[in-house]
């Protein structure tokens, strides 16, 4: 069971251009169908689409589209994250 903070972040990743689902399956154990199906849950509908859309389009999303020279998770600019509050530097 995911906790809401747990929640939170994966849409929050999710969301991220750069944040494949190979990291949410690996952080919170969520297969790409079982991520899209939280994300349908938890977004608004119109938020949901604009999502879909989004993630259609990006090739970053997904680890065999991806730029064989990514081999990270995040943005190396990406804030540090702690307890799913952005870190001030």
């Amino acid at each position: 069971m995911l906790s809401p903070q747990d929640i939170d972040r994966i849409i929050e990743m999710a969301w991220e251009d750069r944040t494949p689902f190979d990291a949410i399956l690996t952080q919170f154990g969520l297969t790409e169908q079982e991520t899209i199906a939280l994300m349908r849950n938890e977004l608004l509908p119109k938020n949901w689409r604009k999502w879909r859309e989004r993630v259609h389009q990006c090739d970053t999303k997904h680890a065999k589209k991806r730029n064989e020279d990514i081999d990270r998770f995040k943005c190396t600019r990406q804030k540090g994250i702690s307890k799913n509050r952005v870190s001030k530097r």
